[in-house]
């Protein structure tokens, strides 16, 4: 850490009109340096972050998702609703149309030698009719959720339903 020793101000002789004095610089620089991990606009919530590590860790042979919404009132995240044994267009169909969520989503993936996986994929639903200030918290918080859920691949819906597809779906999850 940096200490400072000295308060500088300007000479008789000196043209510069400037004045440091180190306790304030020592009392900023250790502020920034506690709060520089704790910036975060939204707060996800430890019973967010085990609902989706136990997301991560089921196994399942058939699509699910589940949907994480961002709670205004207390910045922070909740669970909004979990999908099993539905399709990616009957999923889309329950998602809101004016109001962003982020959607872990397990899905069943035909690979072209025959192999299937089921990866992971993060669905960033938001939809253009939302609220600028929801908008505004949603993508402030996107890439911390992501970093959150460990999920590499991002599929970005701002159309509603009739952008998430199996088909996109599956172009996002095969792309390089």
């Amino acid at each position: 850490m940096m200490t400072f020793t000295e308060r500088v101000s300007p000479s008789d002789d000196d043209n510069n009109n400037y004045s440091v004095d180190t306790s304030t610089l020592e009392s900023l620089i250790s502020l920034f340096s506690a709060n520089k991990m704790s910036t975060r606009t939204v707060d996800i919530p430890q019973d967010v972050i085990a609902a989706l590590k136990k997301f991560r860790f089921t196994n399942r042979k058939s699509t699910a998702a589940i949907s994480v919404k961002i709670v205004k009132a207390s910045l922070s995240m909740a669970v909004d609703e979990e999908f099993e044994d539905q399709s990616i267009e009957e999923i889309a169909e329950e998602l809101p149309e004016n109001h962003p969520r982020y959607v872990l989503l397990s899905h069943e993936l035909k690979h072209k030698d025959g192999r299937i996986s089921y990866p992971l994929l993060l669905i960033n639903w938001a939809p253009s009719g939302a609220p600028m200030e929801l908008m505004t918290l949603h993508a402030s918080s996107l890439n911390y959720f992501q970093q959150v859920a460990e999920v590499a691949k991002v599929l970005e819906v701002r159309d509603g339903a009739e952008g998430l597809d199996t088909k996109a779906v599956d172009d996002k999850l095969l792309a390089n």
